[in-house]
């Protein structure tokens, strides 16, 4: 197909012309053709089901992680069980943080689609093998496997804002983030109800047996099912990446018809010589988000383990099941305020500020998380229910604002690197935060008796503390937003 580069005057959209054998002009193609037809129902259920199926293996553990690790008979007291936890908990996102840049420029070489399809096969094997690890060390190796395999969320969510149209990228970023929170409680709470199958249904699954042998194998298991699904549907997505094998002059253009507000024949060179690190706009929203995420790994991995530690060690000694009962009202909570209540919240106060406003009310709730501790019996279930759910809308809401910000300021074909350095740092940081986490709480359950911050009032002042740093790097001059008249200035 022939493109001339003359008539520069004429307005671009004017001028729109696609590939016939491009994968991204076709859904460029079928975006423009689908103008006025409202919101893309079909395109955010694709995000919302691979986004789910990703993250639901990595939390599932923290409901019955606690039991799992004292199985395995490696900790010497109960209260050194939550150390050996945090590591489990953390080999995930440390062999994540290994990987994320690689599959990010993957992504931008060979597709999106490849890299997602890669990370659920990966789901349905080692998190299949994690269920039926034997020993501490063959379960870290399988998280750390499945972390290192688990490359797609960057690319995900640099796929959610190009299947869309343009005034539903919020929306389509918020479907990644919802799915991916849902994702975080759903998981926990499947592994609370379906973990130790034998001890909590034993009408159906006999003592002595695979079931038994296996107590946490059935939870992964069907998560592992779920994301076979999954693969297979796969398979019938659109790619969003644009692979043109045309001349050099021909991609400068249909480059320039991308960013939408460039005329033709605008030296593309100068613009792939701008470099991800030194963009700030970018790199200031990640390293805040890097600083959330670790207040996020090492929340969850503390919460987990503080709600079914004995009432001796300040722990609220829930089952499984209470476990799985909390965070299941926490996930249809956080799905209902994502899809219905977020869109409006951001409108008003734009991502920025209703991400610092997030961060400001996380402070007096977390707080009150000791106190809690001290009631019992409905009481108790109710208080932790509610602040479980407010936590987690509030923890939901900066992540959406942080990742939109983060692919609105770069381009298409720097989405995926961009977001595989987010990934990257949101994973060392999740792995410091969960390993982090389980020591300050081993280290809490030792102290009770102290005279400053006893006991569990330590971890959530120590919590506390990273999510008001967070907080104040969301103000000026550190966090910069890249406007859209700004996006590719040239120099």
């Amino acid at each position: 197909m022939n493109m001339e580069g003359d008539n520069v005057e004429k307005p671009l959209l004017e001028r729109k012309k696609y590939f016939e054998n491009c994968p991204g002009c076709k859904v460029d193609k079928a975006k423009e053709l689908s103008e006025g037809q409202g919101v893309p129902f079909k395109n955010l259920f694709i995000i919302w089901m691979v986004v789910l199926c990703a993250s639901m293996p990595i939390s599932s553990l923290f409901s019955y992680l606690y039991f799992m690790v004292r199985d395995f008979n490696i900790a010497k007291t109960e209260a050194d069980i939550s150390f050996y936890a945090g590591y489990v908990g953390s080999a995930f996102m440390f062999g994540r943080c290994l990987t994320s840049v690689l599959w990010g420029i993957i992504a931008d070489r060979y597709g999106r689609k490849p890299v997602i399809m890669i990370g659920i096969i990966a789901i349905v094997l080692f998190n299949t093998l994690f269920g039926l690890s034997t020993s501490f060390w063959m379960a870290v190796m399988m998280r750390f496997l499945l972390g290192c395999f688990s490359g797609l969320l960057g690319p995900v969510t640099a796929y959610a804002t190009e299947l869309v149209r343009e005034e539903y990228q919020a929306l389509g970023v918020s479907s990644v983030t919802a799915s991916w929170g849902a994702g975080l409680i759903i998981g926990p709470a499947l592994g609370g109800y379906l973990a130790q199958p034998v001890e909590k249904y034993p009408h159906i699954f006999p003592k002595n047996s695979f079931w038994d042998k296996f107590a946490y194998f059935f939870p992964n298991f069907i998560i592992s099912a779920f994301a076979f699904v999954v693969a297979v549907g796969c398979i019938w997505i659109p790619e969003t990446l644009h692979n043109h094998k045309c001349s050099n002059e021909s991609i400068d253009n249909v480059e320039a018809l991308e960013v939408g507000n460039r005329v033709v024949g605008i030296d593309k060179t100068i613009q792939k010589k701008e470099k991800l690190f030194l963009n700030w706009p970018l790199m200031s929203s990640i390293i805040i988000f890097c600083v959330f995420s670790l207040h996020d790994g090492a929340y969850h991995e503390v919460f987990s383990l503080w709600t079914v530690s004995p009432q001796r060690l300040g722990g609220l000694n829930f089952t499984t099941n209470d476990v799985g009962n909390v965070l299941s009202i926490s996930g249809l909570a956080v799905i209902i305020y994502q899809l219905t209540i977020y869109p409006y919240v951001r409108k008003a106060s734009g991502p920025i500020g209703i991400a610092r406003i997030s961060g400001i009310l996380t402070i007096p709730l977390l707080q009150s998380y000791t106190f809690i501790g001290y009631l019992s019996g409905l009481a108790m279930f109710i208080l932790i229910s509610i602040a479980s759910i407010l936590k987690n809308i509030l923890a939901v809401t900066i992540t959406t604002c942080l990742l939109l910000l983060q692919n609105r300021a770069v381009e298409q074909y720097q989405r995926g690197a961009a977001n595989g350095i987010s990934m990257t740092g949101l994973s060392l940081f999740k792995a410091i935060g969960p390993a982090g986490g389980g020591a300050l709480l081993t280290l809490s359950q030792k102290r009770m008796d102290a005279s400053f911050l006893p006991g569990t009032q330590m971890v959530f002042f120590i919590l506390n503390t990273v999510v008001a740093l967070g907080t104040l790097m969301t103000f000026k001059p550190f966090l910069v937003e890249k406007r859209k008249t700004q996006t590719n200035q040239l120099s």
